[in-house]
């Protein structure tokens, strides 16, 4: 009886507890979940230190014992719970609501590097469009089979497919704090539609991470280069060189050195990764790419990082512009 009577008494705060948490603002819930998990286990902890009191200890003994350990407990567990719940609303201000992010560059203007700290920093995916078109041909869904027939009859996947994959991709759980677009919008007309789209959820892109480098400075990063295929990191003779390399006596890296510090597969250059084809591309970046980067300007959204600069003080300037304003 009195065992059914305390099980019944638990269930009935628990759900108590669990309707209040559910009208709570979201950061006051997290915070709120962050604080009574910390405390659930610390006394649960005290529960099994009780257990092991010698058998020996009279009643009142161990009563008085079990009621200060509790006590002690319930102070130790509010105090990991208030520092979790520190830490949960503090990233709240400083990054919340979710964020919809560009990063905008020429190439070799260090997106890709920058990209991967913001992932780390914000817990969010960075979804390439070239990577989510070759996860939906791979999975087969409704989008990939619209892109694979495109693909196999020799034509460019159009800016209507690429647009119905981002809008399936942004459904899944990794996305439910933000994202980052790399590699789409390109264009004006891609830039528009992608707004549309997001509308569509009461959405708009939020932040666009603009870096700015001298045409000299990209010459100098792109034609030292080397890339890891699978995973898309970048790796650089002279900023960022792979554990593996090994010079040769012209002063120039060892191709068959050059590895992946992960996985030790072959890192390759890009075929385009040259100084000639370099002019090529930063002639299609200034007439068609900029004209995105002022559509956004309008919209008071762009921040621009000085990013010709080494990496850390890239990455400083990076982070002070990600923070909520």
């Amino acid at each position: 009886m009195a065992a059914a009577w305390a099980r019944s008494q638990k269930r009935s705060s628990r759900n108590v507890a669990i309707a209040k948490t559910s009208q709570m603002p979201p950061r006051t819930f997290l915070a709120t979940a962050a604080a009574t998990g910390a405390g659930v286990l610390t006394w649960g902890a005290t529960q099994q230190q009780q257990h092991q009191t010698r058998c020996d200890v009279d009643a009142a003994s161990l009563a008085g014992g079990l009621v200060g350990g509790l006590a002690a407990g319930a102070v130790g567990g509010y105090m990991l719970g208030k520092s979790k719940a520190d830490a949960v609303e503090a990233k709240y201000d400083k990054y919340w609501p979710r964020k919809i992010m560009l990063l905008f560059g020429a190439p070799g203007a260090g997106k890709g590097t920058q990209g991967e700290k913001i992932v780390d920093e914000l817990d969010i995916p960075q979804l390439s469009t070239g990577d989510m078109l070759r996860e939906a041909v791979a999975q087969g869904t409704a989008v990939g089979k619209r892109a694979k027939a495109v693909m196999e009859a020799g034509g460019l996947v159009s800016d209507d497919i690429l647009i119905a994959m981002i809008a399936e991709r942004i459904q899944a759980p990794d996305c439910s704090k933000g994202f980052i677009l790399d590699g789409m919008p390109r264009t004006l007309v891609q830039a528009k539609a992608v707004d549309e789209m997001l509308a569509k959820t009461g959405e708009n892109i939020s932040l666009v991470m603009a870096f700015d480098v001298a045409p000299e400075i990209l010459e100098e990063r792109i034609c030292g280069r080397w890339m890891h295929k699978a995973s898309g990191r970048s790796f650089h003779v002279k900023f960022r060189p792979p554990k593996s390399m090994k010079l040769g006596p012209d002063g120039k890296p060892i191709p068959e050195s050059m590895k992946d510090d992960e996985t030790g597969e072959p890192l390759y250059q890009r075929a385009d990764d040259t100084a000639e084809a370099l002019k090529k591309r930063l002639k299609g970046y200034n007439d068609q790419t900029l004209p995105v980067l002022e559509h956004y300007r309008g919209k008071g959204i762009v921040r621009t990082v000085d990013a010709g600069k080494d990496m850390k003080a890239v990455w400083a300037e990076v982070s002070a512009k990600l923070v909520n304003k």
